[in-house]
């Protein structure tokens, strides 16, 4: 059975347990399917997997056309933001613990990836965040996400917060922080925070305080269209986290501008995948319901 792919890379959440051993198995897999296979240099120098090439992230997105990821959502996460600009198809499997987004569980591996390298997989595109720290009128950060950005003050001290939507006041918002989510992160601190889950086909964000000064503050959801700008009026140590990726020397009257990225996140699913059934067996709705009684 011969591949659609070429050129596949791996890449591995390496401070894992028996990390190694899965992805010889997944590398050798590949490389018997025809593919030519590049390790990400900080796996493979980090769990001694070096008889493959090496390369960078961004190498690995101009060479490849297939990316398998080993690990949990954070590991996903970290690799999405740059093949995303790519366009490099991503597979997920999951060696962490909730995996929303590295849905194929290790058992599977051998079953799934055959069938996925021969074409038989579902395709779904997920959109991520573009933001930018505005000082002064320049830009002085700038980074993608694709779960959400976070606003949070360094201390336990409420900050205070305007909000615009294209040009619009929304609210100035007294709360611990506010999450700006993407469908996508809706399943992660958003939700933990009180916010609604996301399909992630609907063309929206999701906005959400943390701990708000009034009740009233309540989760909204906003068209992924337009732009979101965050102005801190006041705070202690404020700080904004991009994903994984932070800044921690905010100002006041400091502006975090959020808008839809160019670029999209591509997954590869086995045949048969949908997402309510990841709902469901993630965040375990089935629990207590008797086969055959319907659910009620």
């Amino acid at each position: 059975m011969t591949s659609r792919f070429r050129h596949a890379a791996l890449i591995g959440k390496y401070q894992a347990q028996g990390m190694r051993p899965l992805l010889e198995e997944i590398a050798h897999l590949l490389t018997r399917r025809g593919l030519e296979v590049s390790i990400e240099v900080d796996t493979a120098l980090n769990t001694g997997l070096t008889g493959y090439p090496m390369l960078t992230p961004d190498e690995l997105g101009q060479h490849c056309d297939l990316a398998i990821v080993v690990g949990g959502d954070g590991t996903m996460l970290g690799i999405a933001r740059t093949l995303a600009r790519y366009g490099v198809p991503m597979v997920g499997i999951n060696q962490g613990r909730l995996g929303f987004i590295t849905d194929i569980p290790v058992a599977r591996v051998t079953q799934a990836l055959r069938a996925m390298l021969a074409g038989d997989y579902e395709e779904e595109h997920r959109a991520m965040l573009d933001g930018r720290v505005v000082r002064g009128g320049e830009a002085i950060y700038t980074a993608v996400a694709m779960n959400d950005v976070v606003l949070r003050s360094g201390t336990t001290s409420m900050l205070e917060l305007r909000v615009e939507v294209d040009g619009q006041f929304v609210a100035n918002f007294r709360a611990d922080g506010l999450i700006v989510s993407s469908p996508t992160g809706s399943t992660a601190y958003a939700l933990s925070a009180g916010g609604p889950i996301l399909h992630p086909g609907v063309a929206g964000w999701l906005m959400v305080p943390i701990a708000p000064h009034m009740l009233s503050n309540r989760p909204i959801v906003l068209p992924d269209a337009g732009e979101i700008s965050i102005e801190i009026v006041s705070a202690r140590e404020p700080s904004v986290n991009f994903d994984m990726q932070s800044l921690a020397s905010l100002l006041h009257g400091d502006k975090i501008l959020v808008k839809r990225s160019e670029h999209r996140v591509r997954f590869l699913h086995p045949r048969g995948w949908n997402y309510y059934a990841t709902l469901r067996h993630k965040l375990h709705w089935n629990e207590g319901v008797v086969p055959g009684d319907g659910g009620h």
